[in-house]
């Protein structure tokens, strides 16, 4: 049989003194056995650092990095990978869990797979903060088949209009972090416009299988997406911008649509105005403006405040 590869685990922390014991014990429990480990920490202001110095004296094959500076976790994960030496890697941030056989499955599945495919991702389970399940990404049927959009192969149009990848259960060639020269760090998030660019040049795999604990807290950076003013917002007008420029056919198009609509409405019903105003002139660049849209791009300019009907929405649909 020939060597395994090497996975690099790049366990990214910043302020998550509550789960780290569980996120790194998680990490220590991997039946793959060629792995290396970097934990990195963005400049913790609680007791992470403490305890992941704990963690390293305790178990040698932990390497302790840390960033000198808060840096955000575009540049902290670029600031690993840079100097794995893994021919994978893992993002994996330290609130979330890893279940024992992830690696193993997923290179398992890896190797299967030709040089075209770049990126293995998989089901995963929501926990809250103690822990307890909350319910499951992807949606099965009675005979536990799933039913929810969980595409493989040639993914690019797909990234572009809609979400559908749970970030954490991603294993990535090392290839593709280099071409792509990692992360972008002018942005507030790495997820969307790291999918739309790998999407372009490599295919995906689903691997139907659940391989890791995502963590959902008060923390956790969704939350905040559509707060007034947030970053994570203005990250998203970027990456639409860099997607416009990278299709190529009518159905990529149209798809790239579909997501401007989209973010243009949450901008809008969230008083985002000026990125609702940058997303309507992409889109209307892309596509045109259909009547809806040509009438939230007049109250927008107005900003004509109809928060309340996003709230609405939002409550209804809970009921």
């Amino acid at each position: 049989m020939s060597q395994l590869p090497l996975v690099t685990i790049i366990c990214l922390c910043y302020n998550h003194q509550r789960f780290l014991h569980e996120a790194l014990d998680s990490v220590l429990a991997q039946t793959y056995p060629n792995l290396e480990l970097l934990v990195v920490d963005d400049c913790s202001t609680d007791s992470s650092p403490a305890i992941i110095q704990d963690y390293c004296s305790r178990f040698p094959q932990l390497r302790f990095i840390s960033t000198g500076h808060n840096r955000g976790n575009c540049a902290a994960f670029n600031m690993a990978w840079r100097e794995a030496k893994g021919e994978f890697i893992i993002d994996f941030a330290t609130d979330d869990v890893l279940l024992p056989e992830r690696v193993a499955e997923q290179v398992a599945a890896f190797r299967k797979l030709d040089s075209t495919y770049g990126v293995l991702y998989s089901d995963a389970e929501y926990i809250d903060d103690n822990s307890r399940h909350l319910s499951y990404h992807c949606h099965r049927d009675k005979n536990r088949q799933v039913t929810s959009f969980a595409p493989s192969g040639d993914v690019f149009a797909a990234m572009l209009e809609r979400y559908f990848i749970c970030p954490p259960t991603m294993l990535m060639r090392r290839q593709v972090l280099e071409e792509l020269q990692g992360y972008d760090e002018t942005l507030a998030y790495e997820d969307f416009d790291f999918w739309v660019r790998s999407s372009r040049s490599y295919k995906y795999f689903f691997l139907d299988k659940v391989t890791t604990r995502r963590r959902v807290h008060n923390s956790s950076l969704s939350k905040s997406w559509y707060s007034p003013g947030s970053r994570l917002l203005s990250s998203t007008v970027r990456v639409c911008e860099k997607a416009k420029l990278l299709v190529r056919t009518p159905a990529e198009r149209a798809a790239l649509a579909k997501r401007l609509e989209y973010e243009a409405r949450q901008a809008y019903f969230t008083a985002n105005y000026k990125e609702a105003h940058e997303l309507l002139l992409l889109l209307q660049q892309v596509a045109g403006l259909s009547a809806v849209y040509k009438l939230i791009f007049f109250l927008n300019k107005r900003k004509v405040n109809l928060t309340f009907v996003r709230r609405l929405y939002q409550a209804l649909r809970q009921r």
